[in-house]
This record gives structure tokens, C-alpha cells and sequence, in this order.
């Protein structure tokens, strides 16, 4: 069954269908440098228009990919603390589009 939305993988085969906030920090919290170096968070299509990874460094912490061609979006950034990591990466997922999906729009009452 696929995922509503998207899912996570680790290079250990670790997969996460729609992960929470605390699955994503779960699976950052089991990377390590020699055998599960990564997690990557995209839609669940053949040819998604956005991800995002996280990878463990050498020198300590994790480097931040994220990436959304369909608004031109391409940051690399590093973090420590893998609870901001976590929080940060289930934020900028809510604000991704969803084919299929209805657009959110905001409404000023």
C-alpha cells in the first residue's frame, strides 16, 4: 500500500509511510557513519517534485537537503539537535503540494 502523502526511507530499508514528527526523529536517532548514513522524505510518486534528506557527518550533526523545484527551492543547511531537525523537516512537508490533493487556501474573515 502506498503512502497518502509521502514517505521516509533509510539507506537500511527502514520506511515510514507518512511519518509524524516522532517517526522522523526515530529514524534520524538510528542513522550512524558506517551503515545507515541517510534518510530521505519525498512523495510517493514516480517522479516526485520535492524531498528532503538527512545525513549523518563526519565531524558530528547532520546536513539538511531540501529541495522543491516547483517553487525553486534548494537549501543545504547543517543542525545538531535532532528534535529541531525533526520539527523543522514535518513543517516545511505541511507547506509541500500534493498532486491529487486540494490546494489550502487561507481565508481572511
Amino acid at each position: 500500500m502506498r503512502a497518502q502523502h509521502y514517505s521516509a526511507d533509510s539507506e537500511n530499508g527502514d520506511r515510514i509511510d507518512d511519518p509524524s514528527e516522532d517517526a522522523l526523529f526515530m529514524l534520524i536517532s538510528n542513522l550512524n557513519n558506517s551503515d545507515n548514513t541517510f534518510v530521505t522524505v519525498q512523495p510517493d510518486e514516480d517522479d516526485p517534485v520535492w524531498f528532503a534528506s538527512v545525513a549523518v557527518l563526519d565531524g558530528g550533526g547532520y546536513e539538511i537537503v531540501r529541495r522543491d523545484t516547483t517553487h525553486n527551492e534548494h537549501e543545504v543547511t547543517t543542525a545538531t539537535g535532532i528534535n529541531d531537525i525533526a520539527r523543522d523537516l514535518t513543517i516545511w512537508m505541511a507547506a509541500r503540494d500534493f498532486p491529487g490533493l486540494p490546494n489550502r487556501q487561507v481565508t481572511a474573515f
